[in-house]
């Protein structure tokens, strides 16, 4: 793992060079290693080298577009994401010895991706908030992407995205009646893309599971989970009918 406080361009030289003379596995047919649990959700069924993606709503969800290219001998970099440390990274199943961390880029954040994407297979950023990336900037990175068949993964807008990742429902698992830890999490996402011309899919997942991973959630489940929540609902109709009785 590497953490750099800002660009200097010895530094990402040897970087690079690092890297490529590392790196152990080529690209396949310009996609990358997908997660089974996600790829229904990506135009594909992969992450397309060259493409960049949007993740909203869940840290989680992102690290988990790194974890199979890491796992497969690729390197990463997460940019501008101080609050995610080595532990959680790690918890994602993300190779350490293969991770770049920049926490901090400042305003030098969008000349650290372009230049990490010369490095690295896939690159997750946390656009600093009130910074929108403008169609020119995305457009010449887009063109970065395509030449280094790298792929970037955005946790905020993003122009000319391959496929946007949403959580619209999250609910933990694990609490008792007033006792218990959390010990799973159910996520509902949503995936859209311009190559499904205005549909979207959706997919319920367990991330994660109760033994940490990533995995999807069984029709019964769902089944069993909405029948809790008519339950639910009712005991909440009845309790209010009482209290106004």
């Amino acid at each position: 793992m590497f953490e750099m406080a800002q660009t200097r361009g010895d530094e990402i030289r040897a970087l690079q060079d690092r890297i490529h003379g590392m790196q152990r596995t080529r690209l396949d047919d310009r996609r990358l290693p997908t997660s089974s649990a996600l790829s229904e959700l990506l135009p594909g069924g992969a992450l397309a080298a060259g493409a960049s993606y949007v993740i909203e709503g869940s840290t989680a969800l992102a690290l988990e577009l790194l974890r199979e290219p890491s796992r497969a001998g690729s390197w990463c970099a997460i940019v501008g994401m101080p609050d995610l440390g080595v532990e959680a990274a790690a918890a994602a199943g993300i190779e350490l010895e293969r991770l770049v961390l920049v926490p901090h880029p400042a305003e030098q954040w969008f000349a650290v991706v372009s230049a990490l994407i010369d490095a690295v297979a896939v690159v997750l950023v946390r656009p600093p908030t009130g910074k929108r990336v403008g169609e020119a900037a995305a457009t010449r990175l887009a063109a970065r992407l395509r030449q280094r068949e790298a792929v970037l993964v955005a946790t905020g807008d993003w122009p000319r995205a391959q496929a946007r990742l949403t959580v619209p429902e999250s609910d933990w698992a694990g609490i008792g009646a007033g006792f218990g830890h959390l010990a799973a999490r159910q996520l509902t996402v949503a995936a859209s893309s311009p190559a499904w011309q205005g549909r979207t899919r959706s997919r319920r997942l367990w991330l994660p599971d109760a033994r940490g991973a990533v995995s999807p959630v069984a029709a019964r489940e769902v089944v069993v989970r909405e029948v809790v929540r008519e339950v639910e609902r009712a005991a909440g109709r009845a309790s209010r009918h009482a209290a106004v009785g």
